[in-house]
């Protein structure tokens, strides 16, 4: 009986020190239960992703893992490097603009599709390098922030209901 409460203190310890838990004003009880609902929150990312990039051509079975693996990473990396609570996982309105405008609309083959989507992230990286971002952002009005969010919103709401027939 001794033996596991030593394993528990000393468990409880290691998440102390490596997440800071007290100074957080959190128990570790309290971040699993946070945790698991943020997976239910986003684990439809996971099926409803390979179904939208399968629109696209793309092979709805890699997407899919590709969509647990991403998600996965960028998770723990936030969680161990950055020691924030912030799950990560791809993001649904590139991905239906991605597939619904670029490929279906303009008729671009996925692949150029995914080339430009790359390069658009370099760019953003060194803009957030730079500083420019946040500059860029914090001078957009809020309420054009919120009708572009609200759009984005709408838009993934009109293609799921496009696509259920």
């Amino acid at each position: 009986m001794s033996q596991q409460h030593t394993t528990q203190a000393s468990g409880q310890g290691m998440l102390e020190r490596v997440f800071k838990l007290r100074e957080h004003g959190t128990t570790a009880r309290t971040e699993v239960i946070a945790g698991f609902t943020t997976f239910l929150t986003m684990v439809y990312i996971v099926f409803v992703n390979p179904q939208i990039l399968g629109v696209a051509g793309m092979d709805t079975s890699a997407v899919f893992v590709t969509t647990c693996l991403i998600a996965a990473f960028g998770s723990i990396l936030m969680g161990l490097f950055a020691n924030l609570p912030v799950a990560l996982a791809p993001a649904m309105g590139l991905n239906a603009f991605f597939a619904f405008v670029v490929v279906q609309a303009m008729g671009l083959p996925w692949q150029v599709g995914m080339g430009a989507i790359f390069w658009g992230a370099v760019g953003l990286l060194l803009l957030t390098i730079f500083r420019v971002r946040y500059w860029m952002i914090a001078n957009i009005p809020v309420s054009l922030r919120v009708g572009i969010t609200s759009g984005i919103g709408l838009f993934i709401g009109m293609m799921g209901l496009k696509n259920a027939g």
